[in-house]
C-alpha cells in the first residue's frame, strides 16, 4: 500500500473540490438562456490542462503536441457550434460575457482537477501505476462523497432522500461514472494529462456516430468538419507521443 504524504493530501483535496466546482459551474450554465457560448468556452479545458500541467507539475509538451491539441480544440468548438446558433463571430463578441467567464472557469476547474489528480498519484511513488491510480481514485472519491454528502445533509435534504428512493438509477450512474474514472485516472498516471484529455475527445466522435446509427440523426457539414479536426489532432498527438 502507498504511504500518504502531504503533497498527496493537498493535491487530492484541492483536486476533489475543483471537480465539484466544475460540475456546479457546468450546471449553473444551463440556467442561462444564452448558455451555448459558455459551454463552448468550457471546452477549452484541454488547452488549460496543458498550461496548468506545465506550471504545476512541469509536464513538458512538444511542438507537435501543442499543434495537435490546437487542431483538436478547433474540432471541439466546431462540434459544439453545430447544434446551436453560435458562430465564430458572436463567439468572439461574447468573450467578456457572464456565460463566457463561467464557461472558462468551468474549463479551468476541470483542468485543475485533472492536473492535481495526476500529481497526487505520482506523489505516491512506487513502480506500479495501477496501485497509484487506484489508491488516488479511492481517496478522492471518499473525499467527494463526504463533501457532497455533508452539503446535501445540511442544504438539500430532499435531494438526499431522492437519491435513496431512486437508488437503482443512482447506482447505475455511479457504476458508469466510477468505471470511466478508473480508466481516466490510470491514463493520467501513465501519461501527461494534456495528451490524455486531448485523446479522450474522441468520445465526441463516438457520440455523434452513435446518434446517427441508433437515432438516425443526420450529421451536419459542420459536425463532419469538427470530427475531422478532432481525429486529425489525435493523429498528430499519437505521432508526437511516439
Amino acid at each position: 500500500m502507498p504511504r500518504i504524504n502531504a503533497t498527496f493530501l493537498v493535491y487530492s483535496i484541492i483536486g476533489a473540490l475543483s471537480q465539484i466546482i466544475f460540475t456546479f459551474l457546468l450546471i449553473w450554465l444551463f440556467s442561462f438562456r444564452n448558455f451555448a457560448a459558455g459551454i463552448i468556452y468550457s471546452k477549452t479545458e484541454t488547452a488549460q490542462v496543458a498550461i496548468l500541467g506545465g506550471l504545476i507539475l512541469g509536464d513538458p509538451l512538444s511542438a507537435a503536441a501543442v499543434i495537435g491539441i490546437c487542431v483538436s480544440l478547433v474540432g471541439i468548438m466546431a462540434l459544439s457550434m453545430a447544434k446551436t446558433d453560435v458562430t465564430f463571430g458572436n463567439l468572439a463578441a461574447s468573450v467578456f460575457g457572464k456565460t463566457t467567464l463561467i464557461g472558462l472557469g468551468c474549463g479551468a476547474a476541470l483542468g485543475l482537477s485533472v492536473v492535481l489528480f495526476r500529481g497526487a498519484a505520482l506523489s505516491l511513488g512506487g513502480e506500479g501505476f495501477a496501485m497509484q491510480a487506484a489508491f488516488s481514485l479511492a481517496v478522492t472519491l471518499v473525499m467527494q462523497t463526504v463533501m457532497m454528502g455533508a452539503y446535501l445533509a445540511v442544504r438539500e435534504r430532499d435531494q438526499l432522500k431522492a437519491i435513496l428512493v431512486h437508488w437503482r438509477v443512482a447506482l447505475l450512474i455511479g457504476i458508469a461514472a466510477v468505471s470511466a474514472s478508473i480508466f481516466w485516472r490510470s491514463a493520467f498516471t501513465l501519461q501527461n494529462a494534456a495528451y490524455v484529455r486531448a485523446l479522450g475527445q474522441i468520445e465526441l466522435v463516438f457520440a455523434i456516430l452513435a446518434t446517427a446509427i441508433v437515432f438516425r440523426e443526420r450529421i451536419s457539414r459542420l459536425e463532419f468538419v469538427g470530427m475531422a479536426f478532432i481525429v486529425g489532432g489525435i493523429f498528430v498527438l499519437l505521432f508526437a507521443g511516439s
